[in-house]
């Protein structure tokens, strides 16, 4: 059942094709849009991401990012942990962990230097 009202993030990326073929690995299905081989769709669960190409994207520069909130951050930590990302650089992949602000997150950056915060709210 989708909700009535759903916000999507639409981020940049140097190349539709490797960011397609990155949030594969990371569980997410889709691909360049039909109508569009410079735009992509790409879903995991309820989870939506757009991306659309910006040639001059410098990753070690970029600014852009999104928090997707989750029932159940472990098992989606525990998913994308087995795509090995690196600790550091990147791409890379953080560790999971409960912070003082009442929020279990991770994050995980992209090979275009976008960062997406990942979590669920926690019992303070």
């Amino acid at each position: 059942m989708q909700p009535d009202d759903l916000a999507i993030p639409t981020l940049p990326c140097r190349s539709v094709s490797v960011t397609v073929e990155f949030y594969n690995r990371l569980g997410f299905e889709g691909g360049a849009h039909d109508f569009n081989s410079e735009y992509a769709i790409l879903k995991r669960g309820a989870i939506e991401i757009h991306f659309f190409t910006h040639n001059e994207l410098v990753p070690a520069e970029s600014s852009a990012g999104c928090y997707i909130r989750v029932l159940d951050v472990e098992s989606v930590y525990r998913s994308i942990c087995a795509s090995q990302l690196p600790r550091t650089g990147i791409p890379r992949m953080d560790t999971l962990e409960d912070n003082p602000w009442g929020l279990r997150e991770f994050a995980v950056v992209n090979p275009d230097g976008n960062l997406l915060r990942i979590g669920q709210i926690i019992a303070k």
